[in-house]
């Protein structure tokens, strides 16, 4: 979830420690002339600033931020570095602290064994040769050292900020994985089994989590998320990582495993998949050194980075030419790759391609709650699933090449081509087919729809009819917000769509079909838009403009409209919208706005596909 997201998830109380860390930092860079612009535009007041302008703040001291989190996770200790670990991961950017007290109690228990084996192995093993053991030794000697240094100075044995950045440094260089870090240093300074509260409490007080006390949620931003690996120098998320290991070979997977002491013998394919992706090793070292023979030449290990951007089907123009280039060039697209990934499915589509897959074995929402570790009394619909952080494409990769292969083959679509992307593309199509009809919707024409291709049941259309309209807004770049219109709305109160735009000022927008004429129901409408405007504003945001959209209006409709004097209405004709999102497709570098949308009255739909 984005950080301004997360800001208006919470109350002025529960943003306050992270608004007062934003704001310190703020303060030590003064001297920065854009920081010093923003600050005055909201007169330095951050207690009263909007999510959008403590997001742009944000922005500008990300560089100081960093440094201020490695400092806290320094002096935090190690239960709080294994809570990060946790919170950080795919999947658990909102979680409950009850969940987050499971997972916990889960992983010190991993971590605990591993330690154990690891020091015994240290311990007995007699080898001089720089293999593996003799590595993980090196490290922990020098842990041990860097710990245990304060005590020469009759202080509190901890690691330091500087100490623990030459560690990271040390770490990366010998080739180890973040799992064998936390187990070596579980070692020397053992991390507490039991009672999390008052870590969470620490991390929250340096503005590294949220926590919305009503509903006992902790919320983490993806641009803390972002900097916390930047600083542990994780370099993907587990998720792009989990991409790269199934284009892999058997004997590569089982290479990686070896290098790192992994039983890899009798060992089926997804568990040693699941091994490297929990195990936490880097990326780059997987793709430079652990995937390749001992004896490959340079050459070799380049071609087989090329063959694996070719077999992920990754649209990369130029590779470079040195390896290390090429692996540059694989892991800054997967990390830039998110964003388009949720544009590739409008929410109707992603919602149809989960109730396809539900028919798999093992269902989709099981599989997702234990690969990304989500609660079970979680709802996972599109809406959460994007908060997640979780893209239609991160749920396909869930499947094994030869399960998404059978998946495809029961859809009946061709059998030649990447499947997971034939899948997308069949949803998307769909979702297409819907907006291409778009106006057959609006006036509930059944048989129309039947004669396009369009299997649907009446009671059907006017739900499609809504999730068409939002995904033509979302094509028009517009910020269809989920998250707000599932927290603005009640079961009595439910808004069709709200678009948020800056300064927490919405669009509430409502979607009618309607069968026979034209639209005439002023009185009904009005009341329902004038409920989900209060409820918007109770929660601290203002209403910019009402928007409905039908597939026409009464002359006494629009005038009604006109003369209301307690909100701002704008009309716009199904016909109209579509004629605006044709023209903002035609157009090379489209110019929309969706102040376009906030004229009021009835929208000239004409002279809008104009001026795009």
């Amino acid at each position: 979830m984005k950080l301004n997201q997360v800001l208006n998830h919470t109350n002025q109380v529960e943003r306050s420690k992270f608004v007062n860390c934003i704001d310190k930092l703020c303060q030590d860079s003064k001297d920065d002339p854009e920081l010093a612009k923003r600050l005055d535009m909201i007169d330095g007041q951050l207690k009263s600033a909007s999510g959008n302008e403590i997001t742009q703040l944000f922005t500008l001291i990300k560089k100081l931020f960093r440094k201020h989190i490695q400092e806290q996770i320094a002096i935090g200790g190690p239960q709080v570095s294994l809570l990060i670990n946790i919170l950080s991961r795919d999947g658990n950017c909102i979680a409950t602290v009850p969940w987050i007290e499971t997972l916990y109690s889960k992983e010190y228990k991993i971590i605990d064994e591993l330690s154990s084996q690891l020091i015994n192995a240290i311990d007995e093993n007699e080898s001089v040769d720089f293999e593996r053991l003799s590595r993980l030794k090196i490290y922990r000697d020098c842990m041990s050292t860097a710990f245990k240094n304060d005590l020469k100075s009759n202080r509190t044995a901890k690691i330091s900020e500087d100490e623990r950045s030459i560690l990271n440094t040390l770490a990366d260089r010998l080739g180890l994985s973040r799992e064998e870090i936390h187990a070596i240093e579980h070692a020397i300074d053992p991390i507490p089994e039991l009672g999390i509260d008052e870590a969470l409490e620490y991390l929250r007080e340096n503005g590294i989590i949220l926590i919305n006390r009503r509903r006992a949620e902790i919320m983490i931003a993806d641009e803390i998320v972002e900097t916390l690996h930047d600083v542990f120098g994780k370099e993907l998320h587990d998720k792009y990582t989990l991409r790269i290991l199934r284009a892999l070979s058997d004997s590569e997977l089982s290479n990686i495993l070896k290098n790192h002491g992994h039983k890899f013998r009798g060992v089926d394919r997804q568990e040693k998949i699941a091994l490297i992706v929990h195990s936490g090793l880097s990326i780059r070292t997987v793709l430079a050194i652990d995937i390749h023979a001992d004896d490959a030449t340079q050459n070799q290990r380049k071609d087989r980075i090329k063959q694996l951007i070719e077999d992920m089907d990754l649209n990369i123009q130029r590779i470079g030419t040195r390896l290390q280039d090429r692996i540059d060039v694989l892991i800054n697209y997967l990390r830039n790759t998110e964003e388009d990934e949720f544009n590739i499915l409008s929410v109707s589509g992603y919602k149809e391609l989960l109730d396809g897959l539900s028919k798999a074995t093992p269902n989709v929402i099981e599989r997702i709650r234990a690969d990304f570790e989500v609660e079970n009394k979680e709802t996972l619909d599109p809406e959460r699933l994007k908060a997640l952080s979780i893209t239609p494409l991160d749920i396909l990769y869930l499947y094994s090449n030869d399960e998404v292969k059978t998946i495809r083959n029961d859809m009946a679509l061709p059998k030649r081509g990447n499947p997971r992307t034939q899948i997308i593309e069949s949803f998307a199509s769909a979702n297409d087919k819907l907006i291409e009809n778009y106006h057959l919707l609006a006036r509930r024409d059944l048989q129309g729809l039947f004669a396009a291709g369009i299997e649907i049941k009446e009671a059907d259309i006017g739900l499609k009819f809504e999730e068409a309209t939002r995904s033509i807004l979302e094509q028009l770049g517009m910020n269809v917000d989920e998250d707000l219109r599932k927290d603005i709305n009640t079961a009595k109160d439910k808004a069709d769509i709200i678009v948020s735009l800056e300064n927490d000022d919405v669009i509430i927008g409502e979607a009618k079909s309607f069968k026979n004429g034209q639209f005439s129901k002023y009185s009904s409408t009005s009341r329902q838009v004038k409920s989900y405007v209060k409820r918007c504003e109770n929660n601290g945001h203002r209403v910019a403009q009402v928007l409905i959209v039908a597939p026409e209006f009464s002359a006494d409709f629009i005038d009604a409209a006109d003369m209301d004097t307690e909100i701002n209405i704008s009309l716009l004709e199904a016909h109209g919208l579509q004629k605006i999102l044709s023209a903002f497709k035609q157009r090379r570098n489209p110019n929309f706005s969706p102040k376009l949308l906030t004229k009021g009255g009835l929208l000239k739909a004409d002279l809008i596909s104009k001026s795009i």
